[in-house]
């Protein structure tokens, strides 16, 4: 185990979780279809918590590389964070090649990293069209995506289920427009209750 992953394991398992024990009675379901090796974990985004109940859902056996809008690197606490989990940043506001070529590298070396399709925090009430980054690197890469489904009520002392879906393979659609392939993987995933 690397230094990095010592210190990502220390964060979450250690000093986070048993803090939020304290906040949240949440669960998980479906961890039995993690597949082994490089996948692209793909979840709904609603709280800047989500990015930790699923560090919790994955566990210690599976570590996990976030991409993480640049901005929040440079803050002092959440950036020293990221930056010593070899979390990494993305542009949002432009075409980030810097992002793409560090995911691919991650996935290469058989690691998984964490995506949220809809690119930012999204409310029950509210609808963004997802970016189709994440189907475009599963399908050029030929890993699995790990379809997650966070729960958008998270009140304190609420019981959220974090459910992780089976693995989806992704195909390159004939005409190349990834756009339906990645609106399809967002309704499934914030259709899942139970997995």
């Amino acid at each position: 185990m690397t230094s990095v992953q010592k210190f990502y394991n220390f964060i979450f398992f250690w000093f986070l979780r048993p803090a939020a024990k304290l906040f949240y009675l949440y669960s998980f379901s479906g961890r039995n279809k993690i597949p082994e090796g490089a996948a692209i974990i793909c979840a709904n985004h609603s709280s800047i918590t989500d990015p930790v109940l699923v560090a919790f859902a994955f566990g210690r056996g599976h570590y996990i590389h976030f991409m993480a809008k640049k901005e929040l690197m440079t803050t002092p606490v959440v950036g020293f964070v990221l930056r010593n989990i070899d979390a990494f940043p993305v542009d949002r506001g432009t075409n980030d090649t810097q992002s793409v070529r560090t995911a691919m590298r991650y996935l290469k070396m058989g690691e998984k990293i964490l995506m949220f399709p809809e690119g930012t925090r999204v409310s029950e009430d509210e609808a963004v069209a997802a970016k189709t980054g994440a189907v475009r690197l599963a399908s050029r890469l030929g890993v699995p995506i790990i379809p997650v489904h966070i729960p958008r009520r998270k009140g304190l002392f609420s019981r959220p289920n974090i459910g992780i879906g089976d693995p989806i393979r992704i195909e390159k659609p004939e005409d190349g427009d990834y756009t339906e392939i990645t609106e399809n993987l967002m309704r499934s995933i914030n259709t899942m209750t139970e997995v």
